[in-house]
């Protein structure tokens, strides 16, 4: 199993998963280059979401693939959002195989667009509302009407498409109070990453929404403007490739950038370098230490 310090160890038990769950406050947790991925599959992540919103504390819910985890190696600002989430989801193949290799042998996808159609799908979750933020223009209105197709008994709080630019703070105000006045209970964001992280975190405290959700091109996939591929391209890791042949012109710098991931997956599980895992409680630990400089 991967150890907290980013080396590989020999598989351990319970023991192994308590000291994980103390350490990071949350569910036990694959370490990826220092992002701590939750060993969910997708009864156990909706298990833990219908949990999350019952308890009536806030949050945000990342789907974390290579992309985001790149990200955050690259900006403490992109680590840090992700640390702050209450689950990072593991979104495609490489996160679980990397799990599964460290121990997690439950672990499996839960990609953004699965993840989004099971919570509306699932009657438990019917009595909350919902609300749409992100997509080009005139997107987040056809998935609220797509998902009412689908899904008759779900309740649209409201939709907002924003400007392909980060938000003054002026706006952000503006648009929590636009927010907050349609009362959701669940926002979903779709504005890719790592903006859609590092907007959730900002946001947070000014919302008053159980739970968001970061969910990249969903809005696309449940609009039809990008078709899913098979489950078994999926399983086979080959899913950025049936996406990069339906948008290479934005996607391909991307996908050449994203190789860097096997190098410094090779050097972890080799033990050659450690990535420690950033967790919400070293950020709290950091804020104490600094406050008391």
């Amino acid at each position: 199993m991967q150890n907290l310090a980013g080396t590989i160890t020999a598989p351990s038990e319970a023991a192994s998963r308590e000291a994980r769950m103390e350490l990071t406050g949350r569910s036990p947790c694959a370490n990826l280059l220092g992002v701590a991925v939750d060993a969910e599959n997708m009864e156990s992540a909706i298990s833990a979401i219908s949990r999350q919103i019952r308890s009536g504390a806030n949050g945000y819910i990342c789907a974390t693939g290579v992309h985001g985890i790149l990200e955050a190696l690259r900006s403490d600002m992109v680590a840090d959002a992700l640390a702050a989430s209450v689950m990072n989801v593991p979104d495609g193949a490489p996160t679980v195989w990397i799990g599964r290799l460290q121990g997690f042998r439950t672990m499996d996808h839960v990609t953004g667009p699965a993840l989004m159609r099971e919570v509306f799908r699932r009657r438990e979750f019917s009595e909350y509302s919902h609300f749409f933020y992100g997509g080009k223009p005139g997107v987040a209105d056809e998935l609220a009407l797509a998902m009412l197709r689908q899904f008759p008994w779900v309740r649209i709080a409201g939709t907002y498409t924003p400007p392909f630019r980060d938000l003054t703070q002026e706006e952000e105000q503006a648009l929590a109070f636009r927010i907050n006045s349609c009362e959701p209970d669940i926002l979903w964001v779709g504005i890719s990453t790592p903006r859609q992280e590092l907007w959730m975190r900002r946001m947070l405290p000014l919302l008053r929404a159980r739970l968001l959700f970061g969910v990249g091109a969903a809005f696309d996939f449940h609009t039809g403007r990008i078709r899913e591929c098979p489950v078994w391209v999926k399983r086979a890791g080959f899913n950025w490739l049936h996406r990069l042949a339906q948008d290479p012109k934005r996607l391909w710098r991307r996908n050449v950038q994203n190789t860097a991931f096997l190098w410094h997956i090779a050097l972890q599980i080799t033990g050659l370098r450690k990535y420690p895992l950033r967790t919400a409680a070293n950020l709290e630990a950091g804020r104490r230490c600094a406050s008391e400089q």
